[in-house]
């Protein structure tokens, strides 16, 4: 039964996941070759980005920019595909984002 639906992060999922498990341990495998942050990470970096209190950026988006981590504006807007963000917005979200790099 589900509980409760949110978004994860890549990072987020391997928490979650059993590492006595052949078929899980494929999936961590898979999951680390794409993600750089630990759980811990991904949900610090979450928590900044809340602190924004931008409207415009959904847990969605926030989940697929911590995947990604985005190195510059034109990446970021490939994200964010239909959310016009301001200059000053996507200063504050790579600046997040390379702290964390």
């Amino acid at each position: 039964m589900i509980r409760k639906s949110e978004p994860l992060s890549m990072a987020e999922v391997l928490k979650y996941l059993d590492k006595n498990e052949e078929k899980e341990m494929e999936l961590i495998g898979f999951i680390k070759n794409f993600t750089k942050l630990n759980a811990e990470e991904a949900q610090e970096i979450k928590k900044r980005f809340e602190k924004l209190d931008l409207i415009k950026l959904k847990d969605e988006y926030i989940i697929k920019i911590i995947d990604v981590m985005p190195e510059n504006s034109e990446d970021l807007n490939k994200i964010l595909s239909g959310v016009s963000l301001d200059e000053d917005e996507t200063k504050k979200i790579l600046d997040i984002v390379k702290e964390f790099r």
